[in-house]
């Protein structure tokens, strides 16, 4: 055989392995509506975003390191589809990780993404805290300038392995590097299964010589004709308190649509409504969501802020609100993952 054919099939042999060893996948989100918002007589009519999901685009990839070992990195950008613009000062705002993980041992991340206690947030919310029926609008930080209800740089993470019977959990660290309100740890450990889904959630950060920490108990059951989901949950900064409780459903009406709606009330402490860094409100929010296709969908959405006392917190994308009003806004819109 030719000497150059056989070297030329080798080589082949060995870059098709290596294709096989890993993979790199470019995915994103577009989501854009029409708008109405509302607070107290001022009115604002926009072309928003991010309604029924996040908009973004990412790349992710793995590599197959052999006996059970991945290796994989994440990066995932917000975009703005009204105005074709990103978040150019934190481009990667959205995720970046690197990470090792195992079919046995479980997953170690290192970088910028979702805490752990966001995380049981979204998981019992119809309305995944996008949009204007955003469940964290319910939620204060109390004053302590804590950025970690969210997402959070400087990650150190550990997630469970996924073949311990329905049990998940995630546990981390995040260094603070000489930033206020920055060092935080979080952990996450929950159950699920076909119906059923429970999971229980704390997070602290140090901020302002103390702690801002926040606990989540939160669970879920598939009854076939509806989802109910809901959750108890508390803030907490010194003297400074607040206690969230919220439920919710999804309930298919078609084989292509569902109805969703959720409920969620907060309640300040005396401290809180004194110092008017927070105080009570309830909001209501309910929609329908029409599937076209596995990445395309529809949907329609109504939500309310009825702030109490000294709370001023507004609907996404309304005006700003004085003490006391209340703050509404509908949309309709449409969403394509790819």
């Amino acid at each position: 055989m030719n000497k150059t054919i056989l070297v030329g099939a080798v080589l082949a042999a060995f870059a098709g392995a290596a294709a096989a060893q890993s993979s790199v996948t470019l995915f994103g989100v577009i989501d854009a509506n029409v708008r109405s918002a509302k607070t107290g007589s001022a009115t604002i009519k926009q072309v928003g975003t991010d309604g029924l999901n996040a908009s973004r685009l990412g790349v992710r990839g793995t590599e197959d390191l052999g006996g059970g070992l991945k290796a994989g990195f994440w990066l995932e950008a917000a975009l703005n589809p009204d105005t074709g613009t990103a978040d150019t000062s934190r481009f990667w705002g959205r995720r970046a990780t690197v990470s090792l993980s195992s079919t046995e041992m479980g997953e170690l991340r290192i970088g910028r993404h979702k805490v752990a206690a966001r995380l049981a947030i979204d998981g019992f919310t119809p309305f995944e805290t996008t949009g204007i029926g955003e469940i964290t609008k319910a939620y204060s930080t109390l004053g302590s300038g804590a950025d970690t209800l969210n997402r959070s740089d400087n990650q150190v993470a550990y997630s469970l392995p996924d073949n311990l019977g329905g049990v998940y959990g995630t546990f981390e660290l995040g260094a603070g590097e000489g930033t206020d309100g920055k060092k935080y740890s979080s952990g996450r450990l929950g159950y699920k299964d076909k119906e059923l889904n429970v999971a229980a959630a704390y997070a602290q950060t140090d901020a302002k010589g103390d702690k801002y920490k926040v606990t989540v108990l939160g669970a879920s059951y598939d009854f076939g004709v509806a989802t109910v989901m809901g959750t108890v949950s508390n803030t907490k900064f010194g003297a400074y308190k607040q206690s969230i409780f919220t439920i919710g459903a999804k309930v298919p009406v078609t084989k292509e649509g569902s109805v969703r709606v959720h409920y969620a009330r907060s309640n300040a402490n005396d401290a809180v409504a004194t110092a008017k860094v927070a105080d009570d409100l309830n909001i209501l929010s309910f929609g329908y969501v029409h599937d076209i296709s596995k990445r395309t969908g529809l949907y329609a959405t109504y939500s309310q802020i009825d702030n109490k006392g000294n709370s001023k917190v507004a609907i996404a994308g309304a005006p700003a609100a004085a003490a006391g009003q209340k703050s509404s806004a509908y949309e309709v819109g449409v969403r394509h993952s790819f």
